[in-house]
């Protein structure tokens, strides 16, 4: 069967099938090859082939096949310990589908996020620590909201969250949340990537994550301006909208904003992440006079994007 898989890998791949086979020749076999002594081997392999992460790819998997979080979980005599034929054609399965670029969340089928374990599935946007929410509630994609809720009742938070599918995009869609409004804070992390920017993307986010998740259009602004067009609809006086953005957002927002003084929403901070990029925003309705009225809940206006 695992002859099978890496010739299906030489016709799809053309020679990449090949250098993985001779590659696995070399490899030797079960009850001779340690844990250590592979993560080694496959980090070799993912860096001659330009796989990002390629130590840290190896040890996940590793770890993943021996029942660990991490690696550096693992007690030190089962490092040593010589793997199994079984553990050593599933290491090769899954290591095998991260050298086609399939994200390695993806390939462990779930991931360590904020203290909670997260089911993962394709194509469903990965957390990543740098830039995140902790908070998720509302989305379009079908595939996103029932992972969302597979994951609430995993971690028995059903009772705590409310899920609703919504494409804000769609007039009249903000009725849908008439329900639960008015609201202290929307917080969201929307398809902000300038749609002249996708190509760029690394292999792991293009080929896998929804480009519908990730895909701004033009000025990566399509959907920032709808949310903003809706929150004051949503929003009490003085609640606050926090956005996950493109470095070149700011700007591009706090022109938008003054170029719509009907809504009330002030830009109040710019935000860095841990790679010291401007990529959060809080922007807060001023619950001034000219703004409108919570009660009032009318459609959204047409967004426009600036420039």
């Amino acid at each position: 069967m695992l002859r099978v898989l890496l010739s299906g890998l030489g016709r799809r791949g053309g020679t990449r099938g090949w250098a993985f086979r001779s590659w696995r020749c070399r490899l030797p076999q079960a009850g001779l090859l340690s844990a250590t002594e592979l993560v080694q081997e496959w980090t070799a392999v993912f860096e001659k082939r330009g796989i990002p992460e390629a130590r840290e790819s190896s040890e996940y998997i590793m770890a993943h096949v021996l029942g660990a979080k991490t690696f550096q979980s693992l007690r030190p005599a089962l490092r040593r310990q010589p793997l199994t034929p079984g553990q050593l054609q599933c290491i090769q399965e899954l290591s095998s589908r991260r050298l086609q670029r399939v994200p390695v969340q993806y390939i462990l089928g779930e991931w360590d996020f904020q203290g909670l374990n997260l089911k993962m599935a394709p194509p469903v946007f990965i957390p990543r620590p740098e830039t995140e929410s902790r908070v998720i509630a509302v989305d379009k994609g079908e595939a996103a909201v029932c992972l969302t809720r597979e994951n609430a009742q995993r971690l028995h938070l059903q009772d705590r969250i409310q899920i609703i599918p919504l494409d804000v995009t769609l007039e009249g869609s903000w009725a849908h949340l008439l329900p639960w409004g008015p609201v202290d804070l929307i917080v969201s992390n929307p398809p902000y990537v300038f749609h002249q920017d996708m190509e760029q993307l690394a292999p792991e986010i293009r080929s896998y994550e929804d480009p519908a998740a990730l895909d701004g259009r033009e000025k990566g602004m399509d959907i920032i301006v709808h949310i903003l067009a809706l929150a004051p609809r949503l929003l009490k006086d003085s609640g606050s909208i926090f956005l996950e953005v493109d470095p070149r957002h700011p700007e591009l927002v706090g022109s938008w904003l003054q170029g719509r003084p009907d809504l009330s929403l002030d830009l109040v901070a710019v935000r860095r992440d841990f790679c010291g990029r401007p990529r959060f925003l809080h922007i807060r309705r001023s619950g001034s006079p000219g703004g409108c009225p919570v009660g009032a809940w009318p459609g959204p206006q047409p967004a426009r994007v600036p420039g």
